[in-house]
């Protein structure tokens, strides 16, 4: 079966919010075994909405609309579906009750507008909403099929898995199950060029590498009946992956991140980190922070974007600086190490580099990084060519820096076996 999504809201056209809702559901539609050729944003206008939703009706079986189901005048996608679909509206007193409770568990007074949210189309299926106050619906007429959805992924996403999904399950005959086993240390040509027998071989389930900032991504997807079968067929060739990359597959979970997974190994080996960095200013302490538990093995880190603050805070020796540079191997080593006995931590990784767009020259170009990482006296660092803006730089720098920790905490641990 098709499915065609469309989003709604003049919003999203003006760039004013970034419109994730159509990514996500791509990819929960397409775990569900139904294909998605067309995708189309329309802003708050009836006329255009009108036309949008019915060039999808004639094309796909099923519609996703999301957005513009709300209390203000502007919010057109409940009226316009109903009109095409050649349904009326009428007040749904069960979602009536729940608006008014919404509101008065809030203790804010309702305005007359919000009873808007309670009108349905009839005939309609209606989906409760238990985290906001315009409820979901589900059209069918003559074949097709329309799921109107509120535009807040926090509204739409616990929606959809709890009420949607179960429904559209029913409606097709099989499923894409996938894993994806994530890389890092590696390119992504490199890494295609290691299982290219493997890709031109495959039927069922198929492979497909994406390279990610710093990392590859290798997507495993079977078309089965339903996930138990799914899981049988790919996980032969998990398993094939994970021989042929060996210490490279840092997770076969899709949710892990790389951050996740160096702090779940800090805590395996009871070991401690701390970051000295210069031009990341402390991306990647932000990046170790955000893992829930990462105070077990995070105390403190140091952003020493000067040369005063290298010298003063991590030691790094005057003669370095005027000798090499603050953009070095000799430098970075130096951070590390002093960034480990300041902290008096087990690991500590050091970032200097050019981001730019500024401050390069021949010899040091923008996107030098150095990258040093000493483990429990032992320190290291590696030289590093990065392309792109400030940003792209800077991003990179810290995905290069957690993989070369983790990294060297594995080397570490493999010596003391």
């Amino acid at each position: 079966m098709t499915v065609e999504l469309i989003s709604v809201g003049t919003e999203i056209l003006l760039g004013n919010i970034v419109n994730t809702n159509a990514a996500w559901l791509s990819e929960q539609c397409a775990r569900l075994g139904l294909s998605c050729y067309y995708q189309s944003v329309v802003g708050d206008n009836a006329v255009r909405l009108k036309e949008q939703i019915q060039q999808a009706l004639n094309r796909s079986d099923i519609v996703i609309l999301t957005g513009g189901l709300g209390p203000t005048t502007d919010d057109l996608t409940k009226e316009t579906a109903a009109q095409l679909m050649g349904k009326g509206l009428v007040m749904d007193m069960h979602s009536l009750k729940r608006v008014e409770a919404y509101f008065k568990a809030r203790r804010i007074e309702m305005t007359e507008n919000n009873k808007k949210q309670a009108l349905c189309p009839e005939g309609a299926m209606v989906l409760d909403n238990d985290n906001g106050t315009a409820p979901g619906l589900i059209l069918e007429e003559n074949g097709k099929r329309m799921i109107l959805l509120p535009g807040p992924p926090n509204e739409l996403h616990p929606l959809f898995e709890q009420q949607v999904k179960p429904y559209l399950q029913k409606l097709s005959p099989e499923i894409f199950y996938s894993r994806t086993v994530k890389l890092c240390g590696i390119g992504e040509s490199k890494a295609a060029a290691m299982i290219q027998d493997m890709i031109d071989a495959q039927t069922n389930p198929t492979i497909a590498p994406y390279a990610k900032t710093g990392e590859v991504h290798l997507r495993v997807t079977a078309r089965a009946k339903d996930e138990q079968e799914g899981k049988k067929l790919v996980k032969p060739v998990i398993r094939e992956l994970k021989k042929r990359f060996g210490e490279m597959v840092y997770t076969t979970k899709e949710e892990r991140t790389l951050e996740e997974a160096v702090v779940k190994l800090l805590k395996k080996n009871k070991m401690s980190i701390t970051c000295a960095e210069s031009c990341t200013g402390g991306l990647l302490a932000g990046r170790i922070v955000n893992v829930a538990g990462a105070s077990s093995v995070f105390q403190t880190g140091y952003v020493t974007y000067a040369n005063q603050a290298k010298r003063r805070l991590l030691g790094v020796k005057k003669s370095t600086l005027r000798e090499f540079g603050a953009v070095s191997t000799q430098t970075a080593k130096e951070m590390a190490s002093g960034a480990l006995a300041a902290a008096k931590a087990d690991v500590a990784v050091s970032i200097t580099g050019i981001a730019g767009p500024d401050g390069g020259t021949a010899r040091k170009p923008v996107g030098l990084v150095y990258i040093g990482c000493s483990v429990q006296g032992h320190t290291i660092a590696q030289e590093y060519r990065f392309s792109g803006n400030r940003e792209k730089i800077r991003d990179n720098a810290v995905s290069a820096a957690l993989t070369l920790t983790r990294r060297c905490i594995l080397e570490n641990c493999s010596k003391k076996e």
